[in-house]
């Protein structure tokens, strides 16, 4: 990565779970809960956890998955009922201290070269519409990513815009 990022992206790893969860649970509103067991699976089956370290500690984390893993998100599902090859953004979160920073956009720098080095075409994701998330909507736009389809989330009242660049 250039210089033009303060924060320095890194592989994830199990020492950094802490501060993964500390930083989930700043953001569960958006994203569905986690804890310590299920991040290590989630960890286990990810084919891409990268995390941001900046003065000394994880300030971001973006986790993906490829297609064919036992991932039970109905997110992740929709896209494989659909696609037979893509990388699955799961979740990506910075610490509300240091959001505006860009940490969002060099975690997908990296993702994004990840994808070209794996000759990955499809990289999907979501995110909220009912609530609205108005900032990862505008976020999301601003990488190449557009609507392919809408869904309610089972047992919520949370809709999902499911997200396609290619």
């Amino acid at each position: 990565m250039s210089g033009e990022f303060p924060g320095v992206v890194r592989a994830a790893a199990m020492d950094d779970f802490a501060s993964i969860l500390a930083l989930n649970a700043e953001s569960v509103h958006f994203l569905s809960p986690l804890d310590a067991a299920r991040l290590r699976a989630l960890h286990e089956m990810a084919a891409h956890h990268r995390v941001i370290e900046s003065d000394g500690r994880i300030a971001a984390f973006l986790l993906a998955f490829r297609e064919g893993t036992s991932y039970d998100s109905p997110n992740y599902r929709w896209f494989a009922a659909r696609y037979s090859e893509f990388l699955y953004i799961d979740r990506v979160v910075v610490a509300s201290a240091q959001q505006g920073c860009g940490f969002g956009a060099q975690l997908y720098e990296d993702l994004f070269a990840f994808a070209r080095a794996a000759r990955i075409e499809r990289i999907v994701c979501e995110f909220d519409l009912d609530p609205p998330n108005p900032a990862s909507e505008h976020f999301h736009r601003r990488h190449g990513f557009r609507e392919v389809g809408r869904q309610w989330l089972p047992g919520s009242n949370k809709q999902v815009s499911l997200q396609l660049r290619e």
